[in-house]
C-alpha cells in the first residue's frame, strides 16, 4: 500500500489543466517534441508523429522505425483510421513454430529473425502525415535526430526493461553498446546514452521519405540483420516494397451516455474495450464504490467475458469475415450480461455467437502478449485529436538490431493454433490489442483522446480509466493512475502494492481465482473540459501530459 502512495505522490506527473493544445506521450521528450510541432502552426498528426519519432530513440523497447502500430483521429470532417500493423511477409507457413519447436527453443524463436514482421509504423505516419499533416516531414524528425545525435539520460523504464533480461539483451551487439557499461549490467538511470545509427536512419527517412525504409538503405539493413541473426526469418526486398498503410472505418460504440470509437480489426482490443464498458453500464458499475469489491468482480468479469469473444472471433478483416459490429451490437451484449451474476464468479467463460449462420465457432489460442508498445495522445488548438498506439510486440520485439532500432517481432502474436482464425499467413496481419480511443461529445467532436501500452492489459487499462472517467467524473491523471485489476492477460489479476491486492480474500471468496502481480501499463488521457483541457500520463512509466 505505501509503495503504491509513494508511485502516485512521487512519479505521477500533476495533471495539466487550462491549456489549448496538449500531447501526452510515455516520455517527456516525446510530449515535448510533439508540443513543439503544435508551437510551429503542426497538426494533431504532425505532433504524434514528431512524438512517436523520438519514441524510438528514448524508449526503444516499445516501439521505433521497425514497429507497427494504428492510428487514429478526428478533424473536422470527422473520424479516420490508419492501419499499420506490422505484417506477415509473403513466403510464411501456418505457423512460426514446427511442431516439434517448443520449450527454450520457442521463446528463442520468438524473439529472433523469423519472428520478424515486416515493419508498418513508418507507412502509417508517412500516410496520415500526407492527408492531415501541414508541417514538413523533414521537420517532423529534427526532435529524434537531436536527441539520438547529442544524446539523453537514461530514462527510468528503459534500465527497468533492461534490468529484466540483462544477459539476453546484452547479447545483441548493437543493445550491448548503447544501453550496457563495460561489465554488461545496464547503464543506470539518468547515464548518459547516445544512439548515431539510429540518427543516420532518421535523417535519411527525413531526406528520402519511408522509400529509405521500402525500398532503400534501410531496408537493406533490414534484411541483412534477419539473413545473419539466429532463426532467419521470411522477410525479402519484395515484402518491404509491397507493404502499405490499410485506411479502416473505425469501430464505434456506445456506453455511458458516448460514442466512443476505437480501432477496428485487425485490432481485438477495440473490439474487447467496447464489450466491457457496454457489459459495465449494464452491470450497474456507476452504482459500485471505487475500489470495491463489487467494482472489482464487474472489472473481472466483464474482462473474462470480452477475452473469450476477442480470442475467438479476431482476424485480419482482409482475408476473413471478422463480426466487430455484431460483438459489440446492444442487443449481444444484452445476452453477456445476462450470463454475469453480482455476487459470484462464472466457472467457465466462452466465447458468444455474434452472428448464427455460422456453426461451430472456431478455435484461437492466446497469441504472446504485446508488451512492447506505446501510447501517444494529441489535441490540437483547432480541436483535432488523434490517439496514437505504437509497438514492437514483446519489449525489444526480436532483439534483431538492423540500424539503431530494433526489428518487431510481431509474427509471434499470431496464434499457435494452425486451425485458428488468427492464424499465420502470407500477407496477413495479426490480431492486437493496442486499443487507440477517442470519445465523442454530444456534438460529434473529441472529449476524450486515450490509449495505453501494456500488451493484454492495455484493454483493461483503457476500460477502467473510461468507465471512471465518464460513470464518475474521474479527473484524467487520477484515472491512468488506478490499481490496475482485469483479466484480459489470461487469468484475473489484482496488481500488487496497491489497494487493489486487498480485496484478494473477498474476491476469493465469490470464487474468483486470482493473482497478485506486478502490471506495466503506459496509458496517456487528454480531456476537453469547459476550461481547457486536462491530461495525464500513466505513472508506471516516464509519461507526461504537456499543454499550453
Amino acid at each position: 500500500m505505501l509503495r503504491w502512495l509513494l508511485l502516485f505522490l512521487f512519479l505521477a506527473p500533476a495533471a495539466v489543466a487550462q491549456p489549448r493544445a496538449m500531447v501526452a506521450a510515455a516520455h517527456p521528450a516525446a510530449a515535448e517534441a510533439g508540443l513543439a510541432m503544435l508551437r510551429a502552426g503542426g497538426t494533431a498528426v504532425d505532433a504524434a508523429a514528431a512524438a512517436a519519432f523520438v519514441l524510438s530513440v528514448v524508449e526503444p523497447a516499445a516501439s521505433g522505425i521497425g514497429g507497427g502500430g494504428i492510428l487514429l483521429g478526428w478533424d473536422d470532417a470527422g473520424l479516420f483510421q490508419l492501419e499499420g500493423i506490422a505484417a506477415a511477409p509473403a513466403g510464411v507457413p501456418n505457423a512460426l513454430l514446427a511442431p516439434e519447436e517448443t520449450g527454450a527453443l520457442a521463446f528463442a524463436i520468438a524473439r529472433s529473425g523469423r519472428a520478424a514482421a515486416v515493419p508498418g509504423a513508418m507507412a502509417m505516419l508517412a500516410a496520415a502525415h500526407a492527408t492531415h499533416g501541414r508541417l514538413p516531414w523533414a521537420a517532423l524528425f529534427e526532435p529524434a535526430i537531436r536527441l539520438a545525435e547529442t544524446g539523453f539520460p537514461m530514462p527510468r523504464e528503459l534500465h527497468t526493461v533492461l534490468a529484466r533480461s540483462p544477459r539476453a539483451l546484452a547479447a545483441v551487439p548493437g543493445l550491448r553498446a548503447r544501453y550496457f557499461d563495460a561489465e554488461a549490467q545496464p547503464l543506470p538511470a539518468g547515464a548518459p546514452v547516445r544512439n548515431p545509427e539510429q540518427a543516420a536512419a532518421l535523417r535519411l527517412l527525413a531526406s528520402e521519405g519511408t522509400a529509405a525504409l521500402y525500398a532503400g538503405a534501410i531496408g537493406d539493413a533490414v534484411l541483412e540483420a534477419i539473413a545473419t541473426a539466429p532463426h532467419r526469418g521470411w522477410m525479402t526486398r519484395a515484402d518491404l516494397a509491397a507493404y502499405r498503410a490499410v485506411p479502416r472505418p473505425p469501430l464505434c460504440g456506445t456506453a455511458f451516455g458516448r460514442q466512443i470509437c476505437t480501432a477496428a480489426p485487425p485490432s481485438s482490443g477495440g473490439v474487447a474495450m467496447l464489450q466491457q464498458l457496454g457489459l459495465l453500464e449494464r452491470l450497474g458499475y456507476a452504482a459500485t464504490a471505487p475500489g470495491s469489491v463489487a467494482e472489482a468482480h464487474l472489472l473481472i468479469e466483464a474482462g473474462r467475458l470480452a477475452r473469450a469473444d476477442r480470442l475467438t472471433w479476431a482476424g485480419d478483416p482482409d482475408q476473413m469475415e471478422v463480426p466487430a459490429a455484431g460483438l459489440v451490437a446492444p442487443a449481444y451484449l444484452d445476452t453477456r450480461a445476462a450470463l454475469l451474476r453480482p455476487d459470484q464468479a462464472l466457472t467457465e467463460v466462452a466465447a458468444g455467437v455474434p452472428w448464427q449462420r455460422h456453426g461451430a465457432i472456431p478455435p484461437m489460442a492466446e497469441p504472446l502478449i504485446t508488451a512492447g508498445t506505446s501510447h501517444i495522445a494529441v489535441i490540437d488548438a483547432a480541436g483535432r485529436a488523434v490517439s496514437l498506439t505504437v509497438t514492437n510486440n514483446l519489449n525489444f520485439g526480436a532483439r534483431v538490431d538492423p540500424m539503431g532500432f530494433v526489428l518487431n517481432n510481431g509474427l509471434s502474436n499470431f496464434s499457435t493454433d494452425p486451425q485458428a482464425r488468427n492464424r499465420m499467413a502470407p500477407g496477413r496481419r495479426p490480431a492486437t490489442t493496442i486499443t487507440p480511443t477517442i470519445v465523442l461529445d454530444d456534438q460529434g467532436r473529441p472529449e476524450i483522446v486515450t490509449g495505453a501500452g501494456g500488451g493484454a492489459w492495455i484493454i483493461d487499462a483503457v476500460v477502467s480509466g473510461l468507465a471512471a472517467m465518464l460513470a464518475r467524473d474521474t479527473a484524467p491523471q487520477a484515472a491512468v493512475a488506478l490499481p490496475r485489476i482485469g483479466a484480459q492477460a489470461g487469468f484475473p489479476v489484482l496488481e500488487e502494492a496497491t489497494p487493489a491486492a486487498a480485496l484478494l480474500p473477498a474476491l476469493q471468496g465469490m470464487g474468483h481465482r486470482l493473482r497478485v502481480a506486478p502490471v506495466d501499463t503506459g496509458m496517456q488521457v487528454i480531456r476537453v473540459t469547459p476550461s481547457g483541457l486536462s491530461g495525464g500520463a500513466d505513472p508506471r512509466r516516464d509519461g507526461v501530459a504537456l499543454g499550453e
